[in-house]
C-alpha cells in the first residue's frame, strides 16, 4: 500500500518542541504514532532522520512518511471527561474533551466521540459513512466544548440540514492575544489552504466564504476574552480569522501565538471552547440551547491572566 509523504516547514512557535509532540500538533497524529514514525526512520529534518525526543529548530523542513491507511472502524472505549450534556431518542450532546477526535481519521488512533458513545451504550444513527455514523458536526481534536451527534435517522437528516443551512447558533469563547480594535466586530474573509504551507489554513482570495462575529467579554493586560459566533464552519475558522487580524488564540503556535504567554498560562493547546449550541429539535422543532462549562486547563489560564 502506498504511503503518503508530507513536507512542511517548522513554524517558529514549535521551535524547541520534541519531534513527537510537534508532529501531533502539526498533523493531528497521536504522540504514540508520531514517536513510532520517528523510531522507524520516517521523520526527516532537512533530509536527516531524527528521533522522537529530538528538538525541532525553526526554519528547517520536516519530511514525514505517514502510516498506511488503517481500519477506520471506531474503537469502542470509555472516555474520561466526556460528559453527556443531553440525550434523547434523536440526539446526544456531549462535552468533548481536548485530545478527542469526533470520529476516526487517517493517522489518528486516539479516542473518538463515536467510539466513546458506543462504549457507553448509546445508539447512534446509522446514517453517514461507516467511520462517521451519526456525525453532523465536528470540533478539532484540540478544541473542547459542546458537540452534538445524531441518535436517529430523523435526527441525522434534520441536524445535518440545519448545519448545512446555517440555522444552528454556534457560540465559542476564545482567549486571544492583545486587544482587538474595535472591541466588537465582524471578520468577513475567505479561508483556504495556505499558499505555501498546505498543512494549515489562511485568509486567501481563492478560499471559501467565511464570516466570524466577535464581541469582547473581558479585557486583560496581555489578552482579551471574546465571545465568537460563526455564520460559516470552515476548518480552523476562528483560529485563522483571529490570527489574520493580529490577535491569534493564546496557546496556538500554528497561527502565531506567543509561546511565552502560553507557557505562563500553562497552556499546551489553543484557548478555544465551544460554549453553546442552539438549534431546533428534530422531533418537534422547539428551540434548544446546550452549554458546556470551561474545562480545568482553560479555567486555570483565565485565573492566571486575571492576576
Amino acid at each position: 500500500m502506498t504511503r503518503e509523504t508530507r513536507t512542511l516547514p517548522v513554524p517558529e512557535g514549535l521551535a524547541g518542541m520534541r519531534v513527537d509532540a510537534a508532529l501531533s500538533r502539526l498533523l493531528g497524529l497521536s504522540r504514540t504514532v508520531a514517536a513510532d514514525l520517528a523510531t522507524d526512520g520516517d521523520v526527516l529534518v532537512d533530509g536527516r532522520p531524527v528521533g522522537k525526543s529530538d528538538r525541532l529548530t525553526a526554519d528547517t523542513w520536516l519530511e514525514v512518511t505517514l502510516p498506511e491507511v488503517p481500519d477506520l472502524t471506531p474503537r469502542e472505549e470509555l472516555i474520561e471527561g466526556m460528559d453527556i450534556l443531553y440525550s434523547d431518542d434523536d440526539l446526544i450532546a456531549v462535552h468533548k474533551p481536548v485530545g478527542v477526535a469526533a470520529h476516526p481519521t487517517v493517522g489518528w488512533d486516539g479516542p473518538t466521540v463515536v467510539g466513546g458513545l458506543a462504549a457507553a451504550g448509546f445508539r447512534i444513527s446509522t446514517s453517514g459513512p461507516p467511520e462517521r455514523k451519526g456525525i453532523v458536526q465536528r470540533l478539532d481534536v484540540g478544541t473542547s466544548g459542546v458537540m452534538v451527534v445524531a441518535a436517529s435517522e430523523r435526527g441525522y437528516t434534520v441536524l445535518k440540514n440545519a448545519f448545512r443551512h446555517r440555522t444552528v447558533d454556534k457560540t465559542y469563547h476564545a482567549l486571544v492575544q492583545g486587544h482587538p480594535d474595535p472591541f466588537t466586530g465582524t471578520i468577513d474573509a475567505p479561508i483556504g489552504r495556505h499558499p505555501s504551507a498546505g498543512w494549515r489554513f489562511a485568509v486567501t482570495s481563492e478560499g471559501k466564504h467565511a464570516i466570524t462575529h466577535y464581541d469582547t467579554i473581558e479585557a486583560f493586560r496581555d489578552a482579551t476574552l471574546l465571545e465568537v459566533k460563526l455564520e460559516t464552519g470552515r476548518t480552523h475558522q476562528i483560529r485563522v480569522h483571529m490570527s489574520a487580524i493580529g490577535h491569534p488564540c493564546v496557546g496556538d503556535p500554528m497561527y502565531g501565538s506567543n509561546p511565552e504567554l502560553s507557557e505562563r498560562l500553562g497552556l499546551i493547546r489553543q484557548w478555544l471552547h465551544a460554549v453553546k449550541l442552539g438549534f431546533h429539535h428534530p422531533a418537534d422543532g422547539r428551540w434548544m440551547e446546550i452549554e458546556a462549562p470551561y474545562p480545568d486547563d482553560l479555567a486555570h489560564a483565565l485565573d492566571v491572566v486575571r492576576g
